[in-house]
């Protein structure tokens, strides 16, 4: 008898996790990227005039 609940008991638990696992989930809401002007070339990186390096930084101490 002990042996027939003990299985009983293993099989409803397996029985159990798969129908959990076939429940449908919700899926994340698509939203469109925004369509609009890119900032291409307006970060200020290699824009020192030709010949001219930045000042190099000095510290005192």
């Amino acid at each position: 008898m002990l042996k027939f609940l003990i299985v009983s008991a293993c099989s409803l638990g397996l029985v159990g996790a798969a129908a959990a696992a076939d429940l449908p989930r919700a899926q994340p809401v698509y939203q469109q990227a925004p369509v609009g002007k890119a900032p291409i070339g307006k970060y200020p990186v290699g824009k020192t005039p030709i010949g001219k390096a930045p000042a190099p930084i000095v510290t005192k101490g």
